[in-house]
């Protein structure tokens, strides 16, 4: 590597250790000139910002605790001087708790106490995988992931470019079908992971006696039908992604285990009596509020806290309407391509309606109805009629606007608290209709508990 490089010393040092034990340092230079890497060393956070001031470094390992301050003072210092440079922090065995805000204050990674070389080795790697800023991290950017230009996708599209340097843990929230999983993979397909597995798990399908076994692995003969060795989902995420889709429905016991595995970063296959580490970057994401459920007891306090360093909220569509029809450009364009079929486009009065429609199923809904207009339209035109929208159920109507579907003169003729009543029974049956009759799933649609839902019912009369 040419000492020209912006990033790198003018004594050719690439990584800037920081700890006030001269056998760590040591420990830690000799790993890194074995990987063909220079170093310098500090002792303190004194000696650390005048190495920085003096130098420019692709990486920076700290301790935790040093004589003039600590780790957390000089995470903070980089993040507001040298933004470009990844800081991983090394903490003491089981003080997870300073590892989580230093990864809230900016630091790329973590090192726990004693030091794993061959994790040292893996972090190493990944950051000298990261994109470097400028015209060598080519053209790639979120916005190859999520099209949109409201703020709201504009704001949702900087985070993610800014997450994708850092191997801080991400929790996702928003509502079912608003692009979760999509912004997941841009964080993963952006970062220097982009080259390794994305394995993504749907927590909720998976049945419960299976879940160790699935996410963790077994070796053959560990128990009836264990006819050979089994790789679990670390294992296959090894060195890249694992997207924990639906983590709330993960069972306490489980979540349990899946702690253990986040803060010790150590797999241990059924069967097997030795822990193997595992080098993964853990991505989650759930439509439910998972601070309500920590809130209920039915998610574990700790896990939500190692989970959500990070939270990206996706927004609803009809919190980004101005997006609906280049969204839907793109998607007609590649469900026409799909299906072996010249692209059509949306005529006027089309292109209102969707962009008027609530859509409760965001963009997988919109999805959805495009491929059924697609299918129904009769030239290369999709009128209004081809896209069988539902009607808008009262929780997506905004009865301020002209859009609503609010009609005054028939409150006025029927009498408000008719017509009220009736707009709610034709929700409550939607509802239901898009359930197949499950009134839990319908309760959740309407955002109303399920007793009020049944109150509900009562109150009008519907037969349960």
């Amino acid at each position: 590597m040419s000492t020209n490089d912006r990033r790198q010393g003018p004594r050719g040092a690439d990584v800037l250790v920081v700890d006030d034990e001269e056998d760590i340092r040591e420990l830690l230079e000799m790993t890194l000139i074995r990987m063909g890497l220079g170093s310098h060393s500090a002792g303190s956070v004194a000696e650390a910002k005048a190495l920085l001031d003096e130098n420019e470094y692709r990486l920076c390992l700290t301790d935790m605790r040093l004589p003039d301050g600590d780790g957390l003072a000089l995470v903070r210092h980089i993040s507001e001087h040298c933004a470009d440079l990844p800081v991983a922090v090394i903490t003491a065995y089981g003080s997870m708790e300073n590892a989580v805000i230093a990864l809230k204050a900016g630091a790329f990674d973590y090192l726990a106490k004693p030091v794993s070389l061959e994790q040292l080795r893996a972090l190493v790697k990944s950051v000298f995988r990261l994109p470097t800023q400028g015209k060598d991290a080519g053209e790639k950017d979120a916005s190859a992931f999520l099209i949109g230009e409201s703020g709201a996708m504009d704001q949702v599209r900087k985070l993610i470019e800014k997450l994708a340097r850092s191997q801080a843990p991400v929790y996702i929230s928003g509502e079912s079908g608003s692009g979760k999983e999509r912004a997941a993979r841009a964080i993963h397909g952006l970062g220097p992971r982009a080259d390794s597995a994305f394995v993504a798990v749907n927590c909720g399908a998976i049945p419960d006696n299976l879940m160790e076994s699935e996410f963790f692995g077994y070796r053959k003969g560990a128990f009836t039908g264990a006819d050979k060795d089994h790789d679990g989902f670390f294992h296959a995420a090894h060195g890249g992604t694992l997207f924990l889709d639906e983590v709330a429905d993960l069972p306490l016991s489980m979540q349990v285990k899946l702690l253990r595995v986040i803060q010790e970063k150590r797999v241990r296959r059924i069967g097997e009596t030795e822990e193997t580490p595992v080098d993964v970057r853990i991505v989650s994401a759930t439509h439910q509020n998972l601070k309500q459920l920590v809130d209920d007891q039915r998610f574990r306090q700790d896990l939500f806290y190692r989970l959500n360093v990070i939270e990206l909220k996706m927004p609803a569509l009809r919190e980004r309407k101005e997006d609906i029809p280049a969204l839907a450009d793109a998607l007609l364009s590649r469900l026409a391509e799909q299906a072996g079929l010249p692209i059509p486009r949306l005529s006027t009065q089309a292109t209102q309606a969707l962009a008027a429609y609530g859509f409760p199923g965001n963009v997988r809904e919109l999805e959805n109805t495009l491929e059924r207009a697609l299918a129904l339209c009769g030239d290369d035109i999709i009128h209004l009629e081809d896209l069988a929208l539902d009607p808008v159920l009262p929780a997506e109507a905004d009865l301020a606007s002209a859009e609503s579907g609010f009609d005054g003169s028939q409150a006025l003729r029927d009498g408000l608290q008719e017509y009220l009543d009736e707009a709610e029974r034709q929700a409550i049956l939607e509802a239901l209709g898009r359930t197949d009759g499950n009134r839990t799933a319908a309760a959740r649609l309407l955002k109303v508990t399920f007793r009020s839902l049944r109150y509900r019912m009562e109150r009008l009369g519907m037969k349960e």
